[in-house]
Parts: structure tokens; sequence; C-alpha cells
């Protein structure tokens, strides 16, 4: 909503692409179906409602600013409706949270809900934080976010060819 886990995705993108060809999409914008030739699928968002956010959680923030970022579904409603893994793909997920009292994870009910569908995960869920609702992002967490994209990228080309990171 407020463009912070936007340019989280896009540093984590830029450290796996130094390894592997890397897209990253807005879910709004996100395929129905996973591409067949994704062999490592990152889903991020934010934090609403100690997990993934909600419509409501969403228009709540939307109120907040007058320059929302992401105006479609969430990643709750894209995981929702996308069908299971036809590929056996390799996933992670992060999010972002509020430093001084959010503690649910829209990463790890992603992960949860990427696992069901038969993406392996292949790293602990990360949080980034923010340090109030709107941001901006804590002192580090880009550096931080890059250097955790750099060891999924490693990590992923022994095995991989392609990523795509939501």
């Amino acid at each position: 909503m407020f463009g912070n886990t936007e340019a989280l995705a896009q540093v984590i993108g830029a450290g796996i692409r130094a390894s592997m060809p890397t897209d990253v999409v807005e879910v709004g914008a996100a395929p129905d179906v996973v591409p067949s030739d994704v062999t490592l699928l990152v889903v991020g968002g934010p934090t609403h409602a100690f997990g993934m956010s909600w419509p409501s959680t969403r228009r709540d923030a939307a109120g907040m600013t007058s320059d929302v970022i992401s105006r479609h579904h969430g990643i709750r409603e894209w995981l929702g409706a996308l069908p299971g893994s036809v590929t056996g793909a390799d996933a992670a997920t992060f999010d972002t949270r509020v430093t001084s009292y959010i503690t649910g994870s829209a990463a790890r009910a992603a992960g949860r809900r990427l696992a069901r569908l038969g993406y392996r995960i292949v790293v602990a869920p990360a949080s980034f934080r923010v340090t109030d609702v709107q941001g901006p992002l804590a002192e580090g967490e880009l550096d931080r976010a890059r250097q955790w994209g750099k060891t999924l990228g490693t990590r992923a080309t022994a095995t991989s060819s392609g990523g795509l990171t939501y």
C-alpha cells in the first residue's frame, strides 16, 4: 500500500538476478498460473492483522494515503486462487512488519499456503522491518533484503534457470 514491500521486492529481485533471470511482478499483475519455467517463486506482502492482508485491512491502509501502490487483490487472494505447483518449484516468502508491535507474519502464512500447493519452501520466511505503519523501512533493511535475494539466487542456481518475485 505504501511502497515498502515493493521496494524490498525490487532489491530482492536484483539480488536474485545476480545469479539467474528474474522478473518482479506486482501481485495485481501476477498471472493466474505460475509459468512452468519458473523454478524459484518468491512471494512477499505486508503483515496486516497478524498475517496476510485482507480486503478490509487493505481498505483501511488505502485510507491512510492518497498514493496507493497496490489497488488489486493481495497475496492472500492470489495464493487462494492459484492451482497447485505443476513443477514442484522452490519457493520463499518475505513480509514487512512494524518494528514495535506486529507479532504475526504474512510470510509464514504465505509459506504455509505455498507448501500446501506443492512448492518446496527452501528458506525460513524473512521479515523486514518498517518503522511505522506507513514506513519507512528501518535502517539497513534494503541491504539485508538484497543479500537475502543474493543468497536465494545462489542456492537456486544449482537446480534452476529462472526466478519470479511477486
